[in-house]
């Protein structure tokens, strides 16, 4: 495994850490400012919100630079956001932290995973994908306990702290690692666009679109279900709220076992696995709504909703860069296609909660959710040839 690919999954892990640690140190945050817990929920959307920016404004600013400058550029905003936090004599300058660490966190991933799969040979791009990604699936797994832990013991400014000396180390692996041609494409791929508009062009192709709806979809399908996972936990499954924290862990192990295992397997036939992995997600989901008050089945359930949940993601990324002929704009596209099925997914959830449908309502939400991602992906690989490669042009990419 070459090393600059472990320097691209650190820093993944600690832009993951940033975004997830906060959710246990609300609380902290709150008392610490003296605002409500709505006040400092702010901290967690606004990053959100700052992400899906980012994620296409300065992968389209940047287009023209070599990639590892700008890789090198992001996580000196990482740095300076999480430092800002640490610092903060304010809840404003707080917030402006967030949103400073959240603007590199899209574009991080979407050039990230064009350098990432350039590191290696074209048949192990996925792969190469799935280890940079690694790192945002591990810090899935340790982020809300870590933040807790460290916060409780030393303060909530210590780990922002930590996370900003996880930056660091993950800036020098790339200064030192990542080599400066990195993200280049092969002599047998086509010279990916830099300018703006040559960027807006590869959007005409349908895959792109087809591919980003299917990234939508599925993330919306799975948020849709795990943002209220909680509730389902210890007002159908029977378990406590203590317990919550060991349960997600275990979803966020599964995650990293799915991004793992996606990543070899669409190596192999990227279309079908995308399309399987979105049915294991689909019937998941369903079959976690009807055994959800059983809580051994909640807990192998709540394991294969991560596999499913994660395993399209290599894959997607890939078709998406592939089809886009590795415009950089695409990458970020797919990194904001994410967020928007996050949030669409937490809405519809929300809905059938609020309708009185009971907290199993957001699994059977999710599940129809990944179910139209399924009917996508479908439609997705029969329009492109079966030799793999290039779409058959419909009316949608004309």
């Amino acid at each position: 495994m070459p090393t600059g690919l472990v320097a691209l999954a650190l820093g993944g892990f600690g832009i993951g850490l940033t975004e997830f640690l906060i959710a246990g140190l609300l609380p902290q945050v709150a008392a610490g400012f003296a605002v409500s817990e709505a006040v400092a929920g702010r901290l967690i959307s606004g990053y959100a919100l700052s992400v899906a920016v980012g994620a296409i404004v300065l992968t389209a600013a940047t287009a023209r630079l070599p990639r590892k400058q700008v890789l090198v550029g992001l996580l000196v905003l990482f740095v300076i956001g999480n430092l800002l936090s640490a610092i903060a004599p304010s809840y404003g300058v707080m917030l402006l932290g967030r949103i400073v660490a959240a603007l590199c966190h899209g574009s991080f991933f979407g050039i990230g995973s064009l350098v990432a799969r350039g590191l290696v040979a074209p048949e192990r791009k996925s792969r190469a994908v799935a280890v940079m990604f690694a790192g945002l699936t591990v810090a899935n797994v340790l982020g809300v306990p870590f933040g807790a832990l460290v916060g409780e013991r030393w303060g909530w400014r210590a780990a922002f702290w930590a996370v900003t000396a996880i930056g660091l180390v993950a800036l020098a692996g790339i200064v030192v690692y990542v080599p400066g041609g990195a993200g280049r494409t092969s002599p047998t791929e086509p010279v990916p666009p830099t300018g703006l508009r040559a960027q807006v062009g590869a959007f005409r192709t349908g895959q792109v679109w087809l591919t980003l709806a299917a990234t939508a979809l599925g993330y919306g399908g799975m948020f849709g279900a795990f943002t209220y996972i909680a509730y389902t936990f210890t007002e159908v499954s029977g378990f406590s709220s203590g317990d919550v924290g060991w349960l997600l862990m275990v979803y966020g192990v599964g995650l990293v076992v799915g991004n793992l295992f996606g990543g070899r397997a669409a190596d192999q036939d990227r279309d079908r696995t995308l399309v399987l992995a979105l049915v294991g997600l689909a019937v998941t989901l369903a079959v976690f709504g009807l055994l959800a008050a059983d809580a051994t089945a909640s807990v192998v359930l709540v394991f294969l909703m991560g596999v499913f949940g994660f395993a399209s993601v290599p894959g997607l990324i890939t078709r998406v860069t592939d089809y886009a002929q590795g415009a950089p704009l695409a990458a970020g596209a797919n990194v904001s296609a994410s967020n928007i099925g996050n949030a669409l997914g937490a809405w519809a959830g929300g809905l059938a909660i609020t309708a009185g449908l009971g907290y199993t309502a957001p699994l059977y939400v999710g599940a129809g959710i990944a179910l139209t991602s399924v009917a996508v992906m479908i439609v997705a690989a029969h329009r492109a040839k079966p030799a793999g490669g290039q779409a058959r042009e419909s009316a949608v990419g004309r």
